[in-house]
């Protein structure tokens, strides 16, 4: 009797080593899993093109008032003459007072002009500098962020290679369990009616 024991502990310990090398219970992932998807190296994203370059309005033109200015009548000949300059010794204060005034103001107002343009130029210049290192800062954040999807998408690729060979490794154990389980009943059935017949 304790021959027959022996021999059928034999037995079910042969079959439960046949299923475990059928399940592949004891090989290594490395066997198993293929090797990860490299990571793909991102080309920079592509320069936007060029906005069209910005029709400025016309500078105002301050030539006629450069040349008006002055208000004192030209020489004249004659009776009328006279009379002109006459009157223009009485009233050449008020013109000379006048044309110092317009005088100042058509220097006032060219520099004016030549403030305002320079100004704009220094503005421009200025935005082109700050939008220069928004747009890089945004071309980085661009260019990490199509790293970042190509990791992405490497890991996910290797996260369902690893489910599929869990899964079908799971469905290999769990019907070569079944197989070797049928197996086993039947085989205890036989032994059972073996033990029963003496």
């Amino acid at each position: 009797m304790d021959e027959e024991r022996q021999r059928i502990a034999d037995e079910l310990r042969r079959v439960r080593e046949g299923v475990r090398d059928r399940a592949l219970h004891e090989r290594p992932a490395r066997d198993v899993l293929p090797p990860a998807a490299p990571v793909r190296t991102p080309e920079p994203m592509p320069p936007d093109p060029a906005p069209p370059p910005i029709a400025l309005p016309p500078r105002p033109d301050n030539a006629p008032l450069n040349e008006s200015w002055r208000i004192a009548p030209a020489p004249d000949r004659g009776w009328s003459g006279r009379l002109r300059r006459k009157l223009a010794g009485l009233l050449r204060p008020f013109w000379e007072a006048q044309e110092a005034f317009n005088s100042r103001q058509v220097r006032f107002d060219n520099e004016t002009l030549a403030y305002i343009d320079a100004r704009l130029a220094e503005t421009h210049r200025h935005y082109d500098v700050v939008l220069g290192i928004h747009g890089r800062h945004m071309g980085e954040i661009d260019e990490r962020h199509l790293i970042l999807q190509e990791e992405l998408v490497a890991h996910v690729h290797d996260l369902v290679r690893r489910i599929d060979l869990v899964l079908a490794e799971a469905e290999k154990g769990r019907l070569s369990l079944e197989f070797a389980l049928r197996d086993v009943r039947s085989r205890l059935a036989r032994l059972e009616e073996r033990l029963q017949r003496g």
